[in-house]
C-alpha cells in the first residue's frame, strides 16, 4: 500500500494558540506564515525546514516525500 502524501495540516500559532487548517505547498518549504488570529509572522524553529516541520500536525510535503522514500 502506497502512503498518502498529506497537503492540508492544521497549523497552531506558537504566539497565540489560535489553530487553522492550512493548505501545504506540495513542491517547497513555507518559511514564513502570517496567523490570522494574531497576526504575528511565524518562522522555523532552527533545524526545521518550514513553519509545518515546526508547529503542525503534519510535516510539510517534501519531508513526507522524504520519510516514503527511506522506508
Amino acid at each position: 500500500m502506497a502512503e498518502e502524501i498529506k497537503t492540508k495540516a492544521i497549523l497552531t500559532c506558537p504566539m497565540c494558540g489560535a489553530k487553522q487548517e492550512v493548505e501545504m505547498p506540495t513542491n517547497a518549504c513555507q518559511h514564513f506564515y502570517r496567523c490570522t488570529k494574531c497576526e504575528q509572522t511565524m518562522k522555523p524553529n532552527e533545524g526545521d525546514c518550514c513553519v509545518f516541520c515546526s508547529y503542525a500536525d503534519s510535516k510539510c510535503p517534501p519531508k513526507q516525500k522524504e520519510a516514503i522514500e527511506n522506508l
